[in-house]
This record gives C-alpha cells, sequence and structure tokens, in this order.
C-alpha cells in the first residue's frame, strides 16, 4: 500500500479526558518512564533512563524555546482580541529581535469584531510606559498577517512578548496558563526563542539525570527545530496523502553534523522528541539531495512531504548522505544551516539516523503517532496499550517513553 494511502482511523485509539495530564508532576523526572525494547514493556522512572541507554551513547536535545506568543490586546471600544503568533513574516530570528515593528503570520479569535483601527495593550516596564499596537493585515489561509509596531522602539520584540505575552499552553488542556506555566513548559536547556509549543519528551530531563549521563560517558547534543501550532493539527481526512503537513524551522551546526556523521555505526544513537527525528531524518533527506545535486541551493534542499518516500533519495545510505551535506556546506561557506521541513514520517518509511526515540504519548489521530509507528511498527499499539492500562498520564504534561528500534 502506497503511504498516501494510509487511513488515519487505523491510526487511533480511545483516549479519556481523565488521562490527559492537566499539570505536571512536582518533580521532572519522577514521570513513569514505559521502556520498549525488543517486543517487551517495562516500567521506570525519567530518573533512570541513563541505565537503560549504551555507555558512550549520543543523546540529542531539541534546544528550542517556548515563546510567551499569545497577546490578548483591546479595542478603544475596551473588547479584547486575543493574537497568537505563529512565525514571523521573514527569518525567525529577525523577527524576533526587530525593534519598533514587525510582522507576523498570527491566528486572532474575535477577529469578525476587529473591523478597523489597531488593538492596544499598555505596561509598565523598568520605570516607562511601553505601549504595543496591532494592525490587521491581509488573510493568510487561516490566519492573518498582523504588524506590530511598539514604543519604545528601542525594544526587540522578544522583550516584547517577554513582558506582554503568554505561554500557550496546548488546547487539550483546556485550561488558562498560569504562572508555574512559565518555568514547566520549557525544558532545562531551552535556548533559542521560536516555538509555539514545547518539545514535551525533554521536559522531564533534570540536571541530576545530566550528570547521570556523565557518569556514564553518555554525550548530549542539541540541534534546533522551532515547533509549530501545527504540531496540534489534527489529520482530519480520511487517509494520510489528503492531508497537509506543517512546516517548521530548523537549525543545526557544522559541528554537530561532523559528530554525528562521526558516530554512526559506532555509538547508540538515542533523540529525545519528535522533533529531533524530525530533524535527523530530514538532514539525512537533505544530504541526499545534496549528493544528487551538490549545487543545489539551500531551498533545493528543503524537505517536502513526500520527501522520504522517493526511491532515488533513500536509495543512498547515510553515511554518503551526511557527508555530502556536510560537502555542500563547506562550498556554502556557512558553519550552520538554517532551513525548513514539512517531512512526515509514517510506516513505510525506514528510520536511517536513530536507534532509540524517547517521547511522550501523542493524541489519536496525530502525525506524531504515524511516527512512532513509523519507528516500531504495529507494536504501537501495545505500547499505548500498555499505558493505558496500567494508569500512564497522556500529553504535553504526561510521562513518557523510550522506544528502541528493531
Amino acid at each position: 500500500m502506497a503511504v498516501q494511502d494510509i487511513r488515519i482511523e487505523d491510526y487511533t485509539y480511545d483516549l479519556p479526558d481523565a488521562r490527559i495530564a492537566k499539570y505536571p508532576l512536582p518533580e521532572r523526572d519522577s514521570s513513569k518512564l514505559l521502556v520498549y525494547q525488543q517486543g517487551q514493556i517495562e516500567t521506570a522512572v525519567y530518573r533512570e533512563v541513563s541505565n537503560y541507554l549504551q555507555e558512550g551513547a549520543l543523546i540529542l536535545f531539541n534546544n528550542t524555546r517556548v515563546i510567551p506568543a499569545r497577546l490578548i490586546l483591546h479595542k478603544n471600544t475596551g473588547g479584547a482580541v486575543e493574537i497568537f503568533c505563529l512565525e514571523p513574516l521573514g527569518e525567525l530570528a529577525s523577527g524576533m529581535f526587530q525593534q519598533g515593528a514587525t510582522s507576523w503570520k498570527c491566528l486572532v479569535g474575535g477577529v469578525k469584531k476587529w473591523r478597523e483601527g489597531p488593538v492596544v495593550g499598555e505596561w509598565q516596564y523598568e520605570g516607562q510606559t511601553v505601549k504595543l499596537e496591532a494592525f490587521l493585515g491581509p488573510k493568510l489561509g487561516d490566519s492573518y498577517q498582523i504588524d506590530f509596531k511598539w514604543t519604545p522602539a528601542d525594544l526587540s520584540f522578544a522583550e516584547i512578548l517577554g513582558l506582554a505575552g503568554q505561554i500557550p499552553l496546548p488546547p487539550y488542556l483546556n485550561r488558562e496558563t498560569e504562572e508555574s506555566d512559565r518555568e514547566r513548559y520549557q525544558t532545562i536547556y531551552a535556548h533559542h526563542d521560536g516555538s509555539v509549543a514545547a518539545p514535551t519528551a525533554g521536559l522531564h530531563f533534570t540536571d541530576q539525570v545530566f550528570a547521570d549521563f556523565q557518569a556514564k560517558n553518555i554525550q548530549p547534543a542539541y540541534l534546533t527545530l522551532h515547533v509549530g501550532a501545527g504540531t496540534f493539527k489534527p489529520v482530519k481526512t480520511e487517509t494520510i496523502g489528503e492531508h497537509d503537513m506543517h512546516a517548521e524551522y530548523f537549525e543545526v551546526s557544522r559541528d554537530l553534523l561532523k559528530t554525528i556523521a562521526s558516530g554512526l555505526d559506532q555509538r547508540q544513537m538515542v533523540v529525545v522528541g519528535t522533533t529531533s527525528l524530525r530533524t535527523l531524518e530530514s538532514l539525512y533527506l537533505m544530504g541526499c539531495k545534496a549528493k544528487i545535486q551538490p549545487q543545489a541551493s539551500r531551498e533545493d534542499l528543503e524537505i517536502t512531504q513526500w520527501d522520504a518516500y522517493r526511491p532515488e533519495l533513500t536509495a543512498i545510505d547515510c553515511k554518503t548522505a551526511l557527508a555530502a551535506l556536510l560537502d555542500w556546506l563547506e562550498v556554502q561557506n556557512t558553519n550552520r544551516l538554517v532551513a525548513k521541513t514539512q517531512l512526515l514520517l509514517a510506516p513505510g518509511y525506514s528510520i536511517r539516523t536513530a536507534d532509540a526515540l524517547c517521547t511522550n504519548f501523542h493524541q489519536p489521530s496525530s502525525t506524531l503517532l504515524l511516527l512512532v509507528a513509523c519507528f516500531i511498527g504495529e507494536d504501537w499499539r501495545k505500547v499505548y496499550d500498555y499505558a493505558l492500562a496500567n494508569e500512564y498520564r497522556f500529553l504535553s504534561y504526561g510521562d513518557g517513553s523510550l522506544l528502541f528500534r528493531s
């Protein structure tokens, strides 16, 4: 069966609302960890994760940082308008650090009542009044262009969001953001601003867990993929071939690529989160394109939804592909790769880059559940049935799993 013909109804399960964790546990690393290996399942906790990894393993984390992307501004009549900042219209870094004005792609709540003029907010910051105005621009699919302007103009948009914005919790938590979420909905290693959703598999890691890694010579490494709101987008079509996969931006250094390439077949490769796996497999496929077309532009190398299912690409082995991508970076005379991926990983594709995946439990009928099925095959049902039968907590603030590929 062609991957586009996969029916999403075959990748669903019954998730009672009571099993969705509305809040995290008091201690990050006390969450349950389901360990799946060679068809067998056992229960541990996250603080024991190093016991299951090989000495000298490479473990990859996504160090993106969730931005307080939810703004509540007001019309001159006093009515509230909610603006959810998705991504800047331009490069992400420049959008965060623009001063005085910037334009973003946004979701807007209450847009029908916002007919003209700006919506406004005012706050006090370091003894001065900060004023933010937002102007409604053209429609962009199911979102809008929003033009922001603020004073004092020497503040960056990142500072404006830090002052005025709220952390955008996943919609399935069905509650308002609380002050504690500013810390707990971030990983302890979050570094690069840009996500509107946390890479939640990493929420369970603590300084003690990292100390245990060091004692076992397990090397942490970091890539960046900025998680978009599309990660919560349900598959509403009958087959995944009709689903439009969301695109996300990622950034990796040349040094990280060298580390990954040198570790292939030499050390266990563990990835934390579906975002990290999506990035790694995108790098492999970009390398395949670079091998076929060494003079390609960055845009030519970027990954579309179905690139993983092109036999002329996947005939190339991972070592060769990553070497070609490193050569391409050398020719471009750059030490970092910033690109976009729309990759959809589903059964029918063989994972090339990872031996183990650490991930939370995902929503029914989601592309993230398809990714898990891509990684461990039909045993995804066995894993989820076990988790449901053994009182695991689900979704972003819930428990997680360590899945070993056969």
